[in-house]
């Protein structure tokens, strides 16, 4: 067998294995999700995620993913989801759920990452990037969506989720499943424009938007 054939081959089985298991747990996902009891507290006085005309740049912590990408499904929001690891699997379950998927990675690539966010802002989409991923350190704030606020003008929406009983599992993000008629509640806040003249100096920023994500579940109170 060719070098070619076997590389061909071995993209096949991994697109299925990709297939099957993200639709066996996409039905997983939703069978638990619908136990969930899901409360929003908003930072701001009105729905940011549903009311706000100008595309957004969501950002959040890679192990709320599956909590608020089940909360905020269905409404054309554009993630950005590694194309390492298992990425492809992560791209299908995001698509099975209404949100449509850039390839790349904030941190490796960068740049071709950024253009297509900005692409997407610009052209009227919310998109959502989660800081610390796609390998940490977790809960740490890179700086790829402050310089595509930049670039684009879009304001940056911290989001967060808390449930008050969970599973943690045992990876680099102690990634979180929330357990059956868990309350789960979602963390929205204001948005915040990052206009400070240059992509540097929006880089520099990063601290500031870490501390903001951390505090965010005390600041919007609820």
């Amino acid at each position: 067998m060719s070098d070619d054939t076997s590389s061909t081959a071995g993209a096949m089985k991994k697109e299925r294995r990709a297939r099957w298991v993200s639709a066996i747990a996409g039905v997983g996902v939703r069978l638990l999700a619908r136990t969930w009891r899901v409360r929003e507290v908003h930072q701001g006085k009105r729905d940011i995620v549903r009311q706000h005309e100008q595309p957004v740049i969501f950002c959040l912590w890679h192990c709320e993913l599956l909590c608020l990408m089940w909360n905020f499904r269905k409404l054309g929001i554009v993630v950005l989801i590694s194309e390492h690891g298992d990425g492809e699997i992560a791209s299908r379950a995001a698509e099975s759920m209404g949100y449509r998927t850039i390839r790349g990675s904030s941190r490796r690539g960068a740049e071709r990452a950024l253009l297509a966010l900005a692409r997407e802002v610009e052209g009227g989409a919310h998109v959502a990037v989660t800081p610390d991923g796609p390998r940490g350190p977790a809960e740490s704030f890179a700086p790829g969506a402050l310089i595509a606020a930049e670039r684009s003008g879009a304001p940056i929406v911290l989001l967060r989720a808390v449930a008050d009983r969970a599973w943690r599992l045992n990876s680099w993000d102690r990634f979180i499943i929330p357990k059956p008629f868990a309350r789960l509640t979602i963390y929205i806040g204001e948005p915040v424009f990052v206009r400070t003249g240059s992509l540097r100096d929006a880089a520099s920023e990063s601290p500031t938007f870490q501390a903001l994500m951390r505090e965010l579940p005390v600041a919007a109170g609820g």
